[in-house]
């Protein structure tokens, strides 16, 4: 096990490096640079700012009339040091260049706590459901989920998002948009404000976790089907095997299998596919801001979310290997 995790973190690490290239190339890759972008939209707010010499000094001030290579190195030696660079975003003064750490903030952990909360959310229901559908098949329980399944895949979140803000506004009383009620946006953290982070996180875990819950529910029952009819099943249960103790203990364990081995793609898919329905639900999360930073042609911030969400399906993917070995008793993993 030391042998495999060893390679798999050396692995790891150079993935994350090739990542790390070709993100700054990506998104360097539009015509013009911060400074344009910057100049532009100062432009489109009628300031009288704009200069060549201005945007000259800017991007000397930024380096950006260093070469790409340069430019890269810099940015991957200042991220080393959990400083990420400067973001550039559309302000009524020139000087709307502020640190990384200051734009993302709160959003970062709020971005954690939904995603965790979303990842229970959508686990918890799918694993149970799943199991039941295949062990009750054919059974109003099993075509009662299966409708509730195929119903989560095909509604937009975004829709069910808008559905759900109503509901919450109209029978719970519930503030719509946000995971914060007025009193606590500004306010520091404290367990008030915990407390009433976690009353608001249900309808986005909701509208995040029903595509997925759908599709794992589909999954855990068709594996677990595939499962229950085989010999060694079947075996265990002519020697008197009890029903509920015989599935858990054998033909769940291997059909969660899939489950578990994209359970690394969850983590990132979240961040990056929550975009719409932050937007819609004003969710103070890394989304919004990814697409802004895409927009204005802000490297350094987009980079750094996109670097974030590929290290996030990295790690994924070397935890679900090593669950994988510790879930099904098929595989083990040696040192060769």
């Amino acid at each position: 096990m030391t042998a495999y995790l060893a390679r798999r973190l050396i692995l790891a690490l150079f993935t994350i490096w090739v990542i790390t290239i070709l993100t700054f190339v990506i998104i360097e890759l539009p015509a013009g640079d911060t400074a344009d972008a910057v100049m532009n939209n100062l432009m489109d707010q009628g300031s009288t700012a704009y200069s060549p010499e201005v945007a000259d000094n800017l991007r000397r001030y930024l380096g950006l009339d260093q070469p790409q290579y340069i430019r890269y190195g810099k940015w991957m030696w200042n991220m080393l040091r959990g400083d990420p660079g400067y973001s550039m975003t559309p302000r009524s003064s020139p000087d709307g260049i502020r640190p990384i750490k200051s734009r993302i903030g709160d959003r970062l952990w709020t971005t954690v706590a939904l995603t965790s909360f979303t990842v229970l959310v959508t686990w918890t229901f799918a694993l149970p459901v799943g199991i039941y559908s295949a062990v009750r098949q054919h059974s109003v329980g099993d075509y009662v989920f299966t409708l509730a399944g195929f119903t989560g895949l095909a509604v937009p979140d975004f829709l069910l998002g808008l559905v759900l803000m109503y509901i919450g506004f109209a029978y719970f009383n519930q503030s719509v948009g946000g995971l914060f009620s007025s009193d606590y946006v500004d306010a520091p953290w404290s367990f008030d404000k915990a407390y009433d982070l976690v009353k608001h996180l249900w309808i986005p875990a909701i509208v995040l976790g029903t595509s997925g819950t759908a599709g794992l529910i589909r999954v855990m029952r068709n594996n677990l089907l595939d499962e229950l009819g085989k010999p060694y099943v079947v075996t265990a249960r002519a020697k008197g095997a009890p029903a509920w103790r015989l599935i858990l203990k054998y033909p769940v364990r291997v059909a969660i299998n899939p489950l578990v081995s994209t359970a690394g793609y969850l983590l990132p898919s979240l961040v990056s596919g929550s975009i719409i329905v932050s937007v819609v639900l004003s969710l103070p999360t890394l989304g919004p801001i990814l697409l802004n930073a895409i927009q204005l042609q802000d490297p350094y911030t987009a980079g750094f979310i996109i670097l974030m969400l590929g290290t996030l399906t990295v790690l994924g993917t070397l935890i679900s290997d090593v669950l994988l070995a510790v879930v099904d008793p098929r595989i083990k993993i040696t040192g060769q």
